[in-house]
This record gives structure tokens, sequence and C-alpha cells, in this order.
């Protein structure tokens, strides 16, 4: 079941338009601290939609949900969840981007 929810709320997160992005990030982020661990079945395929595009935003709304919902991912799942996810995406990235990231997995 998390996976159909989260499989649909994936797309959302790399919306096109950008107000849809953005309050999809806003929504994920209130999720979190509410899901906790129970996101570690989903969190390889949410960090990929939630970073990807979005850290390397020019618009400040999508740039700031998507390092609010990095944050949160910090603050409420156990560190070994994130570790690869965090890595992977940290050597494939470039610009901002990468150095968010970088500076969570420091």
């Amino acid at each position: 079941m998390l996976f159909q929810i989260f499989d649909a709320f994936k797309s959302r997160l790399h919306d096109s338009n950008s107000k849809v992005n953005q309050v999809a990030l806003e929504t994920m982020h209130k999720m979190i601290p509410l899901l906790k661990d129970n996101l570690s079945p989903v969190i390889n395929m949410l960090i990929p939609a939630m970073v990807d595009n979005n850290l390397n935003s020019k618009n400040p709304g999508i740039y700031t949900a998507a390092t609010n919902v990095i944050q949160a991912l910090c603050q409420h799942l156990d560190n070994y969840l994130l570790l690869q996810p965090f890595c992977t995406k940290a050597q494939f990235l470039n610009g901002k981007a990468k150095q968010d990231m970088t500076e969570k997995l420091a």
C-alpha cells in the first residue's frame, strides 16, 4: 500500500507545474515527522524525486521546500537509511545540489 501511495506521489515531487511541485514538497515535509522510519521501504524512490531538480531550482520556494524536506529526513529518520541514497545523489548531482548533499553527508 505504501508503495502505491508514494509511487503516485513521487511524480508530484518533480511536476512541471512549479506550484504543484512546491506544494508536494511542503506536504512531504509535513509527512516525514509523522511517518519517520516507516518511510524506509520507499526512501530510495523518494530521495531522487525530492532532490534531482529541486535542489538546483531557481525558484526560491521550491529550493527552500526541498532543503526543508532534506532537513526533516535528517531529523526524523535513522542516518543509516539515508547514507546510501545521499551518497549516490552527492556523487551524481552538480551545482548547488551537490554542495547541499555533500554538506548533509558531512
